[in-house]
């Protein structure tokens, strides 16, 4: 039997409310609800009678996706002791995520597949922090999955067009739209125009066949560069 502790629930769409309160009723005895609210306000006056051990937070309140995370943020710098868990409907917005847990949240269920269980709640409460429930937990390890794929594939492009990393300062500017004036002023890149214009000759000989390598301008090149995954275009960071 897990000890007892309190629990106020934020959400405004009434049916999900009734449905969460059952999932604690049925199945997580041990919390306490001793509110709910629908708003920042709501909240605000449950706050100020009692400070609850978790609060279960959605982040889509009337009809804004950044109320949550305001609310998050708000509530860990008052109560850093108070844990946190995000309920929400919001599935694609990975940002979103990212910012309520960048806010101090100690996890996040989404309210898809098998909604929530006594799994995360129990872990929150026992202290653990980034915990998700199944769904979530597949979108982040689809993500690992691609990242590795794509290092995997990045390093593979290295040594097999054995690109420097001047090749890939090079390729990273010319896709984000830097001149090779512009390119040769770089702390990083220390040659002169007419090098930069041997260099990306010299690249499109290493990744283009020779039968291809004729009327290739900039564009395909860059193209060409992020086809081979030699850049990110995730990652197109500019040096100083």
């Amino acid at each position: 039997m897990e000890n007892e502790f309190t629990v106020i629930i934020v959400e405004d769409a009434k049916l999900e409310l009734k449905g969460t309160e059952e999932i604690f009723r049925t199945e997580i005895p041990e919390a306490n609800i001793i509110g709910t609210a629908s708003n920042d306000k709501e909240l605000e006056e449950l706050l100020n009678r009692e400070v609850p051990d978790l609060l279960l937070l959605d982040l889509g309140l009337g009809g804004s996706t950044t109320v949550g995370v305001d609310i998050c943020g708000r509530v860990k710098q008052r109560f850093p002791e108070m844990k946190v868990l995000v309920f929400t409907g919001e599935l694609l917005d990975e940002k979103l995520w990212v910012d309520v847990l960048d806010a101090g949240a100690d996890g996040i269920t989404l309210k898809t597949g098998e909604l929530l269980t006594k799994h995360e709640i129990y872990s929150v409460m026992a202290g653990k922090k980034n915990v998700f429930n199944q769904p979530i937990l597949e979108k982040i390890v689809g993500r690992f999955r691609e990242t590795v794929i794509h290092g995997a594939e990045q390093k593979k492009s290295v040594v097999e067009y054995e690109i420097d990393r001047y090749d890939e300062c090079f390729l990273r500017h010319l896709a984000l739209g830097y001149t090779k004036d512009m390119i040769a002023s770089l702390k990083t890149m220390p040659f002169g125009v007419k090098s930069l214009e041997k260099r990306q000759a010299d690249l499109i000989s290493r990744l283009f066949p020779e039968t291809e390598q004729r009327g290739i301008n900039v564009t395909r090149l860059v193209v060409r560069a992020i086809e081979l995954h030699i850049i990110d275009v995730e990652n197109l960071d500019a040096d100083e």
